[in-house]
């Protein structure tokens, strides 16, 4: 293995003379006393195994571009960094997907795999956009930042992402900032220009910058390649002192800062959508090993696939003009909705949004809510049904789980989990079999509150909340009106010269015709249905009871449905 290196360096060394810049040293090879092995400096892009513990977890890693092991530094605990909004607008639905896929992939590392993630997410707070929207208002570019931080903050909560354990601006951590910059001089990989801008040169660490040629550089820079670290001001800008004079950050250093200032010079996963991968978070690569003199700064790195509008190839943008506001969103559909839109696909997949893939989202919305509907009334006895093949379901179950299990410890593969998951929902629902008549028939409430206990708490863990309503007082409302019309509706299909044993054993209820002078009382039951049907509140008659359920439907569809 040693002998490969050396070669491999010779190699390397041979193309690169004699423009070759070494990192630290003039020797290309250096021998890692860690390790025991030789390694090349200068053309290093191997990714190293991390070592740790093993999560039993194979995600993607675009540092190998392959399925690796998550292995991490410390048991039970997964350091977590992803690059906030800059806030400067309304985020749109291209920024909910990608943070939405990730609450669920850390929802799941806690609540499936025992692991407790601690994230934090930077909000840039200073940018040329912000600056220029507050010179467009007339107002100031922190007031414009802090209202459209509140609103992301507002429409993650809608969409039910949960909050890192901290947020970090970026105007709060300049000192910090500064500090990071005046190292990486230090550590000969920048440089100064005479107009007060600090660039990183990325000659310094040769090859192991990306993956573009090296080009020429023009103006102030060496390197076409080189990207700013400190910008000088300008007339009308904010700044700060410096000591290359007054500025601000440039945009990657903000990140890499932050996130060594909270984890130091080795993290566990970083995560953002794909179009950050380059130049964003190949800069911060640079800039952090840079600082900390390490060869592996981030272990993982996690994309998310882009948000498309049908038929279009182009992402969904501010600047394309082509984005939908989480706000107008939120105004048609549901946060449960969304979330179920994110998890038919792979994180890392493109995902295509239109009225189609929407509607299929609310299909298994609906199909899972009037499944769980149905086994509660099963469960209540307000549902009677033929015999069941409990030890089938048992076995369903036990699969399930498995196959759940199996599906998410693949790089969390959310679309094979669901399909396991609505298989259950469909031999379970083949079982529930209704008769009019229960007298002698064996029941199986267990297994369906097995089954019924495992999806609802498997949803809830994706962020998918399925209860009936939070609020304990319109429970008790509801229950009291369907109570009231299920009365009203028994004394109207009551027939008055039958005795109540004949009427137990003749067809059911609901076929009897009504009285001619109580037909309007039942057309006010039909309507009463039918009006809270658009509100949100389904009543299913079941014979001489009737049971109900708290459901959500868009906005948009309430005139139709009603």
């Amino acid at each position: 293995y040693e002998t490969n290196i050396r070669r491999d360096c010779d190699v390397y060394a041979n193309s690169l003379r004699p423009n070759c810049r070494l990192n630290v040293s003039s020797e290309l090879c250096r021998t890692r006393k860690a390790t025991s092995r030789t390694v090349c400096s200068e053309t290093r892009k191997r990714w190293i195994k991390p070592a740790g513990f093993d999560t039993g977890i194979k995600t993607f890693n675009s540092l190998t571009k392959q399925k690796e092991p998550l292995l991490l530094a410390r048991e039970g605990i997964a350091t977590w960094y992803s690059c906030g909004p800059t806030v400067y607008d309304d985020s749109h639905l291209g920024h909910a997907c990608s943070y939405v896929r990730f609450d669920i992939l850390q929802r799941i590392l806690t609540r499936l795999f025992g692991i407790n993630v601690t994230h934090v997410m930077v909000i840039t707070d200073i940018d040329d956009k912000i600056i220029k929207r507050g010179l467009e208002e007339n107002i100031s570019p922190f007031v414009i930042a802090r209202m459209y931080e509140e609103e992301f903050k507002k429409d993650m909560l809608a969409l039910k992402v949960l909050p890192p354990f901290a947020y970090m601006r970026v105007t709060e951590n300049i000192p910090g900032i500064v500090a990071f910059i005046e190292r990486i001089i230090r550590n000969g990989h920048a440089y100064t220009t005479g107009q007060g801008d600090v660039y990183f040169d990325t000659q310094s660490i040769g090859s192991r910058y990306g993956k573009l040629v090296n080009l020429s550089g023009g103006g102030a820079k060496k390197d076409l390649r080189d990207f700013v670290l400190w910008k000088a001001s300008k007339p009308l800008e904010p700044y700060w002192e410096s000591p290359w004079g007054r500025g601000r950050p440039g945009w990657h250093i903000e990140c890499s800062t932050i996130a060594s200032s909270v984890f130091g010079s080795q993290l566990d996963i970083h995560s953002g959508g794909i179009d950050l991968a380059f130049p964003h978070h190949e800069n911060e690569i640079a800039q952090c090993e840079a600082y900390h003199k390490c060869d592996q700064w981030g272990n993982y790195f996690l994309h998310s696939g882009h948000l498309h509008l049908k038929g279009s190839t182009e992402k969904m943008s501010k600047s394309l003009r082509n984005y939908i506001t989480i706000k107008d969103f939120l105004k048609s559909y549901t946060a449960n909705e969304f979330r179920l839109f994110c998890l038919l696909t792979k994180y890392r997949s493109a995902i295509d949004y239109s009225a189609a893939s929407m509607n299929e989202a609310q299909s298994t919305l609906a199909s899972l809510s009037a499944f769980m509907h149905s086994t509660q009334a099963y469960i209540q006895g307000h549902l009677q049904c033929q015999p069941v093949q409990e030890a089938f379901l048992w076995e369903r179950l036990a699969a399930t789980r498995t196959n759940v299990r199996a599906g998410l410890a693949d790089d969390f593969d959310t679309p094979k989990a669901m399909d396991a998951i609505m298989s259950l929902v469909h031999h379970s629902n083949c079982q529930l079999q209704p008769v009019s008549k229960a007298d002698g028939i064996s029941r199986s409430p267990a297994v369906f509150g097995a089954v019924l206990s495992y999806i609802s708490n498997f949803m809830d863990v994706l962020g998918e909340s399925h209860a009936a309503d939070s609020s304990g007082v319109l429970h008790n409302v509801v229950e009291q009106l369907v109570r009231f019309r299920s009365e009203v509706r028994n004394f109207t299909l009551s027939v008055e010269d039958r005795s109540p044993q004949d009427l137990q054993a003749s067809a059911s209820p609901q076929r009897q015709k009504p009285r001619p002078d109580r037909a309007p009382l039942l057309q006010a039951c039909d309507a009463l249905r039918k009006d809270l049907m658009p509100l949100g509140v389904q009543i299913r008659d079941r014979g001489t009871t009737s049971t109900w359920e708290i459901t959500q439907q868009p906005r948009d569809n309430r005139d139709k449905d009603s």
